[in-house]
């Protein structure tokens, strides 16, 4: 008897699925795209209204007659890729090539891989969404003219292996234009004040700042302001003039999409966005988990809509009155509302099964996998807990004209937070400190006023997770967008990383140039948004996806005539290094590979000699004396070899002491990261020496 045939992207999606579906079907893995646009060619005929030529990706010959020779023989064809516009374009493509009629019900999609959610899509199929077909082959026409045809000129008037695309430029226009703002920004003098205040005959200090004179805010500008200021409250009396006694609420962070996902794993677990979308697309499409066979552990991990079923609703609320109580419970479910441009076919970033928790399934899964489940499942059932309260307490203190303000807050009922904080891109942290009890009229002892130059600070750079939340705010991209569109601008040495910040080279700079001069619109924030907006158009089947690309071209093809007539050859040149080149005594240059940065001679094509940056730790090999490098591994993870590697086994995760050696057996110390801080510990294992670091 025929079987039934669900053809899905990957093999894991496949496994999970095959587990609910049962023996009567057969569920094969498509290994994402089945076809694509030429990478020889631009691929598009711009004179035939913009008509793709796709072709069957290189290497998926085999699988493509198996697919076919499948389909053939099964009793029925479904489609289940990804829920998304690029999920509805590999089913297009799928029904295109196996003959499958677009519009008969083949199509099925769930918004988490879960028993009932899989069956109950195979009971309802659908036909293929051609609107949604349409928006991902209008995007991808788009990027490709933009890109075969601007890259072309970048080559020709800069140098080799430039691209340009429509998000990627803009990105790196948001990350140049942020440091030329730091390279402009004129700091300004301001100062503070502090009156150190105590009760009479109360040991227990607190701090009141300056607020102002006679009711009115004022600024402090130099040092001769805050010396005016102390002369004349010299001898007066710190008199309380009004207490405030009151109540705060902190509410819950919602509940996770794929921008704030990707921005809270950046903050907490130092995730790129990369790693972070790797991790959640495995646990979405499934994981082994012991005892419970192979689960979809996460609802879709592209979405920016911040809806949940009623189901999972449900399950919250019943963990969280079984666990911590009904005083932790509000009185009605929290509803979360989606922003006004959100797609809201799916649902908020969410464990699939709220009684698997993180504890529970640990053993199941790797490192990246555990913390970012571990980060999901708190942060929703966190979204659905009461408020945090906070007392709190305000007081206006005058000395003669002038007043100073005190507050306080002290945590009465800690609510959501027993589970989960949201972390911040702001380094400050509140401080949990009451003010002692204080009534209108009490005279307050002076014990010190301490004064502090300080200066404006220029806006920060972007880090990953700044950026991802600036090209959401902004409207660049989509959510499936943001993390390949960071990993294209680093690894074409556009922007470089600076441990969490992002840093534009010489040569993004250089591009963004030339493309903010010749090619406005392409960098332009406005004109980026305004083409996510028709893009959804496109979704919604309002606007047809030609007629976008037409009223793009037109003027798109002037701007690239004028641009190939007017630029003139630009050199960039090499930044020089401290290296010598062994071969031939010039100081070598930092050129960009494939791989990322490495060390070339500037003679070239007279000598050839390339190698490695090595940075050395400052630390000596246990092992064999020489000197341990930082290296990285191939998925760019940062770690610490020997210089005599292989022939020496060396290795360690942990940064090594430079300083210190272990007191207990005079090896080698290595400083051990975690969420409580660094710990320093023996390398050798059967040491087991360990201890705090001295605080600065």
């Amino acid at each position: 008897m025929a079987s039934n045939l669900v053809i899905v992207e990957s093999p894991a999606k496949a496994k999970t699925i095959k587990q609910y579906l049962g023996k009567s079907y057969n569920v094969i893995a498509s290994m994402g795209h089945v076809r694509d646009l030429p990478k020889s060619q631009m691929g598009v005929d711009i004179e035939k209204h913009f008509e793709p030529k796709y072709i069957t990706i290189r290497g998926k010959g085999d699988l493509i007659a198996k697919l076919k020779k499948e389909a053939k023989t099964a009793k029925k064809v479904y489609l289940a890729t990804d829920p998304d516009r690029e999920g509805e374009a590999i089913s297009w493509h799928l029904a295109q090539l196996l003959e499958i009629d677009e519009k008969s019900p083949c199509r099925i999609a769930f918004n988490e891989i879960t028993k009932s959610a899989v069956q109950t899509a195979v009971k309802d199929p659908r036909p293929i969404n051609l609107d949604l077909v349409d928006a991902q082959q209008a995007r991808r026409v788009l990027d490709r003219v933009v890109g075969y045809k601007i890259s072309p000129l970048l080559w020709k008037k800069v140098k080799k292996g430039l691209s340009a695309g429509r998000v990627q430029s803009v990105t790196t226009r948001l990350i140049v234009d942020r440091e030329r703002e730091i390279e402009a920004f004129v700091p300004e003098e301001f100062w503070n004040l502090d009156a150190i205040l105590s009760k009479q005959s109360k040991k227990e200090e607190f701090t009141a700042s300056f607020y102002g004179k006679n009711g009115k805010k004022q600024k402090l500008a130099t040092k001769e302001n805050v010396e005016r200021i102390i002369a004349d409250i010299s001898g007066k009396d710190f008199i309380v003039k009004d207490v405030t006694v009151g109540e705060k609420k902190r509410y819950p962070a919602p509940p996770f999409t794929t921008s704030t996902l990707q921005q809270e794993a950046s903050r907490k677990l130092n995730f790129t966005a990369a790693r972070t979308m790797m991790a959640a697309q495995q646990l979405y499409e499934g994981v082994a988990v012991e005892g419970h066979g192979t689960v979809g552990l996460i609802t879709y991990m592209r979405t920016d809509s911040m809806r949940i079923s009623q189901d999972a609703l449900k399950d919250a609320r019943d963990y969280i009155g079984t666990k911590y109580g009904s005083t932790f419970l509000p009185q009605s479910a929290r509803v979360y509302k989606s922003k006004s441009n959100a797609q809201d076919a799916h649902e908020a970033i969410r464990p699939t099964y709220v009684a698997l928790t993180p504890q529970e399934i640990k053993s199941s899964l790797t490192g990246d996998m555990y913390k970012l489940y571990k980060l999901i499942w708190e942060r929703f059932i966190a979204c659905q807990m009461q408020n945090a309260v906070y007392d709190t307490v305000n007081a206006d203190i005058t000395a003669g004209d002038y007043l100073f303000k005190a507050s306080g807050s002290k945590l009465k009922f800690k609510g959501f937070m027993a589970l989960y904080v949201e972390g911040s891109d702001d380094e400050a942290e509140v401080k949990d400190k009451m003010l002692p009890e204080l009534s209108i009229g009490d005279k307050l002892d002076l014990k010190k006023l301490a004064h502090e130059q300080h200066f404006t600070q220029p806006p920060p750079r972007y880090t990953e997770a700044t950026l991802v939340k600036a090209l959401e705010e902004k409207g660049i991209g989509r959510p499936s967008t943001y993390a390949p569109t960071i990993t294209t601008i680093t690894a074409r040495g556009y922007v470089a990383r600076d441990k969490k910040q992002l840093k534009p080279t010489e040569l993004g700079s250089v591009v963004t140039d030339i493309m903010t001069q010749y090619f406005t619109d392409i960098v332009g924030v406005e004109f980026t948004a305004n083409m996510e907006k028709q893009l959804d158009s496109i979704e919604d089947g309002a606007l047809p996806w030609q007629d976008l690309m037409e009223s793009f071209y037109q003027p798109f093809a002037k701007t690239l005539k004028v641009a190939e007539d007017e630029i003139g050859k630009i050199k960039i040149e090499d930044e020089v290094s401290d290296v010598p080149c062994d071969k031939c005594g010039r100081m070598m240059v930092y050129k960009m590979g494939r791989f990322g940065k490495f060390l070339a001679c500037p003679g070239f094509p007279e000598c050839r000699n390339a190698k490695p940056i090595i940075k050395e730790s400052g630390a000596l090999c246990p092992l064999c004396g020489g000197k341990i490098l930082e290296k990285k591994s191939k998925r760019g993870k940062l770690y610490y070899g020997c210089e005599h590697n292989p022939s020496c086994s060396f290795m360690s995760w942990d940064e090594p002491e430079t300083k210190e050696k272990c007191p207990k057996c005079g090896g080698l110390l290595l400083k051990r990261k975690s969420r409580k801080g660094t710990t320093l510990v023996c390398w050798k294992e059967d040491c087991g020496f360990e201890k705090e670091p001295k605080k600065k």
